[in-house]
């Protein structure tokens, strides 16, 4: 298929892709919305027994700071395709894409004030502006640029790290970090005011800078490897060269698993804190190759009949993959948060990644079935909208 061809169907396989990347940010996401004590260092004072705390470390090395990574490559490799479809349609691209990204920017803040202080949807759009000035860069100019620029910032957060030695935690940081997670109980146990509240302080006490420049330059990285792939077309026919499928794997998977292995340690509340930093760093620099050997993993088992039914399955999920993001960070908050039952702080871990498999086995079917009657997601429609400036059709045309 011509990389700028409009008309052309869409990638199942990139569908599924996107649907496999849905799932391991729910896994993920999930801990910020259940746990008070998630990611900060400090002992669970409920949950810290010895199966708590393997289910939170194999977490933290096979999920944590992996799949957001794989999402954002998709989009923009998803860029390259908007492109072409705005060349293909005569329309000049940056309107429609500075649409849609103010469009994310809305959903993303309104998502992050009421449901989900850790929101990446506002980060893609201000990273997006980024992405939109980088439209005519040579692929090979975009990959270097997106290699120096994980080396870097893994090469600043190393220098925190080693810093961090020469600076010793706070000797209150256990007892005020105890404390903030109290009061964060009550605030999420609430009212949906309070609830509300705890978002907005989190946010700006915290979130927006682990956002930005803990995931932002990384995001950013991805983005343009998504972008010089997607100019090379490399995803209409990946099985065309399995051997840099496989190539990719041997020569991330390693590395990836070690770099995770030594992240997860070091976030254990066993560990010193001082340990944090180097950790983080030895992580966000093995992540982008532990995410693509995971992609490409899994664009190879497509090929085996389990990998195809599998595929299939999640690929409507991966189609409307930025309604069910949000959709999970509904059910979530109702679950966990005084919009609903007020779980905060009430369920183990495994029982946490339970419920993330359970909601993620609902929105499989749930997806399948919208997509069956309608041509887009309700999310996605309504961005498309704004992007094209024109009401695309609601329900999908039957045919006979």
């Amino acid at each position: 298929m011509s990389a700028t061809g409009g008309s052309r169907p869409r990638l199942e396989h990139v569908d599924a892709l996107r649907g496999f990347a849905l799932f391991g940010i729910l896994v993920v996401n999930i801990g910020v919305f259940a746990f008070p004590f998630y990611g900060g260092g400090v002992p669970d004072p409920v949950y810290s027994g010895p199966l708590d705390l393997t289910v939170r470390w194999l977490i933290a090395w096979l999920f944590e700071t992996k799949f957001y990574l794989l999402f954002s490559f998709l989009f923009g490799y998803s860029f390259t395709l908007q492109m072409a479809a705005a060349e293909h349609g005569g329309a000049a691209f940056a309107p429609r894409f500075l649409r849609r990204l103010a469009g994310l920017a809305a959903l993303g803040l309104a998502h992050a004030i009421l449901f989900y202080q850790g929101d990446i949807l506002l980060t893609y759009a201000v990273l997006g502006l980024a992405l939109l000035l980088c439209r005519r860069m040579d692929p090979g100019r975009a990959l270097r640029r997106a290699l120096w620029l994980i080396v870097l910032a893994s090469a600043v957060w190393a220098l925190l790290g080693a810093l961090s030695f020469l600076d010793p935690v706070p000797a209150g940081y256990a007892a005020q970090y105890k404390a903030d997670a109290l009061a964060s109980i009550e605030a999420y146990r609430g009212t949906i005011g309070t609830t509300i509240a705890q978002h907005i302080k989190e946010l700006t006490d915290n979130v927006w800078f682990t956002v930005l420049f803990v995931q932002g330059p990384y995001v950013f990285a991805m983005f343009l490897a998504g972008y010089a792939l997607g100019r090379r077309n490399a995803l209409a026919d990946p099985w065309r060269s399995p051997r840099a499928l496989w190539l990719l794997c041997a020569l991330g998977l390693l590395p990836g698993l070690a770099g995770a292995a030594v992240y997860a340690t070091s976030a254990l509340p066993q560990a010193r804190v001082v340990w944090e930093l180097p950790g983080l760093a030895a992580g966000l620099l093995t992540a982008p190759l532990l995410s693509l050997s995971y992609g490409a993993a899994f664009l190879l088992a497509l090929r085996t009949g389990p990998g195809r039914r599998l595929g299939s399955w999640l690929a409507p999920a991966g189609r409307m993959a930025l309604s069910n993001y949000l959709m999970q960070s509904v059910v979530c908050a109702f679950l966990f948060t005084a919009w609903g039952l007020r779980w905060y702080a009430a369920v183990s871990p495994l029982a946490a990644f339970a419920i993330a498999v359970a909601i993620f086995a609902a929105q499989l079917p749930l997806s399948a079935w919208w997509l069956r009657r309608h041509a887009y997601g309700p999310v996605e429609w309504f961005l498309r909208a704004l992007t094209i400036g024109a009401w695309p059709a609601w329900r999908r045309a039957q045919t006979r």
